[in-house]
């Protein structure tokens, strides 16, 4: 099977250069919504989310696709951004792609407590003119969906008919499921999980503790001066070689040595070292520092069963569900993707899992892959033809 690897979620400038979206350039729009309370209690008057809307929905809204992004992710799933760059899923999502933008509707959202447009810790506090920094309250994966599901009433939507997510998305994904039964028609998570592992929470924490320790944190109070930028660049480096493989890392730099650009240098600059440290320099110019802390958190305290047995958990999903798990994947391994296989089944819903072989790590959704594509095309289709075929009738 023959692959292309797109490095990953901002690793993507060598490779875009070449590559044009059929989309055009597509800019998000933002929603305004009032009145929103997060599971801890915190009550908004009104929260943004930024987003984006691909096709069109069908004269009997049955077929809009949602698409949730993971951790760095946003709005600008597909078409060109304001950046001049594809989005982040263009290579699926659009005309004839993966994700047929002239079948299905799709939207994407930049999730609450992001940094892309929607309310986060960035955003200005109404009492205080003030960025909210750390006094923003802390939001989870559940407050993401809720936050999605009021879009959807905002744009006159009342049933999904996929939630596809990798990652991150894939727990928003779950969630629509378990949370929404009577909205969702199909979900798909992808290179995810229930809940995160020990060491899943552990190279979290090491990138939280890289920004905390900057010196210009500041306890989350930098809007006005100096960010933490050397403190962000080193989590999303931690962060980022967790997304690859050692297949794609010894493919793509071995043990070769950067060109050197400074004879004063000390020591050798080895290639993989200097494209981690491009990769973390472009993340600060994106990302802000307090999103990383609490999205990372919001990670890290999901769980999809939150303690019910898993029985009572699923008993009211209705969604048929397509679970993807790629074997090179050591930060969400497919034995993640398994066990929730496991538990559907036990509840009765109707699965179809497969795990992919190829060689790129988490990532691997991200790749242009022939079968990555054709299974998830074929799924999509497939469930949703009978609704063509119901409206034909």
């Amino acid at each position: 099977m023959r692959q292309t690897i797109l490095e990953s979620e901002d690793l993507q400038d060598s490779k875009k250069k070449s590559y044009t979206s059929s989309l055009g350039r597509i800019d998000p729009v933002i929603a305004r919504l009032p009145g929103f309370t997060t599971q801890s209690g915190f009550t908004f008057q009104e929260i943004d989310i930024c987003y984006l809307t691909l096709g069109e929905l069908s004269p009997m809204r049955d077929n809009a696709v949602l698409v949730c992004h993971a951790l760095s992710g946003n709005a600008q799933v597909a078409g060109i951004g304001e950046n001049g760059k594809p989005g982040w899923w263009d290579y699926h999502v659009g005309p004839g792609k993966t994700i047929d933008t002239n079948r299905f509707f799709v939207i994407c959202s930049n999730v609450i407590g992001g940094c892309n447009g929607s309310t986060g810790p960035a955003s200005i506090r109404p009492d205080t003119g003030k960025p909210y920094g750390m006094s923003f309250p802390p939001v989870t994966i559940r407050d993401m969906v809720t936050a999605q599901t009021r879009l959807l009433d905002h744009l006159g939507i009342q049933t999904l008919f996929a939630a596809v997510g990798g990652s991150m998305g894939g727990m928003q994904a779950l969630v629509w499921a378990l949370e929404h039964p009577g909205r969702i028609r199909c979900c798909v998570p992808i290179a995810s999980c229930m809940a995160h592992s020990a060491m899943q929470i552990a190279f979290n924490e090491v990138g939280r503790q890289a920004i905390i320790s900057d010196p210009n944190w500041r306890g989350g109070e930098y809007y006005t001066g100096t960010a933490p930028e050397h403190g962000l660049a080193v989590a999303r480096m931690v962060g980022h070689v967790t997304y690859l493989s050692e297949f794609s890392m010894h493919q793509k730099f071995g043990r070769k040595l950067q060109k050197p650009s400074n004879p004063e240098d000390l020591f050798p600059l080895y290639s993989v070292e200097s494209y981690l440290q491009h990769q973390g320099e472009s993340f600060v110019r994106r990302f802000d520092p307090n999103t990383y802390l609490y999205i990372t958190k919001a990670l890290d305290m999901f769980d999809l069963l939150e303690g019910r047995p898993p029985d009572e958990a699923f008993r009211n999903v209705k969604a048929r569900f397509l679970v993807i798990s790629f074997e090179s994947d050591w930060l969400y391994p497919p034995v993640q993707s398994r066990e929730l296989v496991r538990m559907l089944n036990r509840s009765n819903a109707t699965v179809t899992y497969t795990n992919l072989d190829t060689q790129y790590g988490h990532d691997s959704f991200l790749i242009q892959n022939a079968d990555f594509t054709r299974i998830l095309q074929n799924f999509l289709n497939a469930e949703h033809e009978p609704v063509f075929q119901a409206a034909d009738i």
